[in-house]
């Protein structure tokens, strides 16, 4: 079996490609899989090397060689042919060049494009509602097929140490996790602001064990960098620097203190914490699946640098008007949304607590504070998340069998 998958950025290709893939390669170790990852404003431009390193079987084919692929001219290590072109995240048109490139059958996973929809020869939903949308955008109905979120099986398998990437420094179980993302703007502007809450949290609770979780998709000499910048001038963060202990890396404020450990594989470490403070993003499905009690911050104290779809991210390069405009639209967007975590989203509840807004890196630590020391409110949290995505568990085996025509 020949498969070719399109993706796009570390949410993606951690949260849905990674299980799948690994799915794929357990039922049937055969499988041929070309993994072609397509431009994206969301990417980090690692996700290839990360690819080739979980996975050394899979052609991966970065950004730079899909254009030239897209356009028609021969890429070294890109299939001639393909039985499958299964769409795992980016723009729906990157599936359908590839497709038109290799053949195959063409399938999808939660999005549908109305207009194609009807030529799909089968998507794949995250639940009954999902299931609904594909319909609704011109899926027919036999060919829609219920298999579940990808995400869970990710986390899961991630907490059992199945996609390890370094060895990292030991952090002691208990304790609060900052997850400060993946995306340009949040690596320049979330580590400064997150340095800057953990050392007024730990001047609070000397007793609580703090440690950050630093995606694969990171460098250490990004976050060095943004360290040593110390973020926007409106995010009022902390500057340090990257600093060597143990086996990995730790985080040095530059005001004096221990340095906060640093570890790679996030869901491993965040099943033993007492709770994870990060943004949102597929993050919090995977932290749902673990039951691990959340914060999830969305600071808008500077909207202009936050990444959007489309033209409107370029916004902020017209002269004079530019950054209040898009200042104007990011903030606009932000006010539809009553929930931003997905778990909420799902509950329409607040089961994952936001803090929104212009965000003070003083105010996020005693909220922190606070939900450490609130176990019962932590353990309600606990349960009610495990449960909201309990029944999506083995999805990438579900879908994995049906890419491979098995039944059972």
């Amino acid at each position: 079996m020949r498969i070719a998958v399109t993706s796009n950025g570390p949410g993606e290709f951690a949260g849905w490609v990674r299980p799948l893939v690994a799915a794929l390669l357990r039922l049937e170790p055969a499988t041929e899989i070309a993994l072609f990852f397509v431009p994206d404003d969301y990417a980090t431009g690692r996700e290839p090397d990360v690819a080739r390193r979980l996975f050394p079987s899979v052609r991966v084919i970065g950004a730079r060689e899909y254009v030239r692929f897209a356009l028609g001219q021969r890429v070294p290590g890109a299939p001639e042919a393909a039985d499958v072109v299964q769409y795992l995240g980016g723009d729906l048109l990157h599936a359908a060049r590839v497709r038109a490139r290799l053949g195959g059958s063409a399938r999808t996973y939660k999005f549908a494009r109305k207009g194609v929809a009807k030529r799909l020869d089968r998507a794949y939903a995250l639940d009954a509602r999902n299931a609904g949308e594909l319909v609704r955008a011109g899926v027919p109905a036999g060919r829609v097929e219920i298999v579940g979120n990808l995400a869970i099986d990710g986390a899961l398998a991630e907490a059992a140490g199945e996609f390890a990437f370094a060895p990292g420094t030991h952090v002691e179980p208990g304790g609060v996790l900052f997850m400060p993302g993946t995306r340009k703007h949040e690596v320049a502007n979330m580590y400064p602001f997150f340095l800057q809450t953990a050392i007024v949290l730990r001047a609070r609770r000397p007793d609580l064990p703090i440690a950050f979780a630093v995606s694969p998709f990171t460098s250490d000499e990004e976050v060095a960098r943004a360290l040593e910048a110390g973020g926007h001038r409106n995010a009022w963060g902390a500057r340090g620097s990257v600093v060597r202990a143990g086996d990995g890396v730790a985080l040095q404020p530059a005001a004096g203190g221990a340095p906060f450990p640093v570890v790679r594989d996030a869901m491993r470490h965040a099943a033993q914490a007492r709770l994870v403070v990060t943004l949102p993003g597929t993050k919090c499905i995977e932290l749902a699946a673990l039951g691990v009690p959340a914060i999830v911050c969305v600071p808008l104290n500077a909207p202009e640098v936050v990444v959007i779809n489309g033209p409107l991210q370029y916004l902020d390069r017209i002269p004079l008007a530019g950054i209040a405009l898009k200042r104007a639209i990011v903030v606009g967007v932000d006010a539809r949304f009553r929930y931003t975590a997905q778990p909420n989203i799902d509950t329409d509840g607040m089961l994952m607590p936001e803090l929104r807004g212009t965000l003070m890196p003083g105010e996020v630590a005693r909220r922190v504070a606070e939900y450490a020391d609130d176990e019962p409110a932590r353990v309600r949290a606990a349960e009610r998340l495990r449960a909201l995505y309990a029944a999506h568990a083995g999805a990438a085996e579900r879908m994995a069998r049906s890419l491979l025509g098995r039944t059972a």
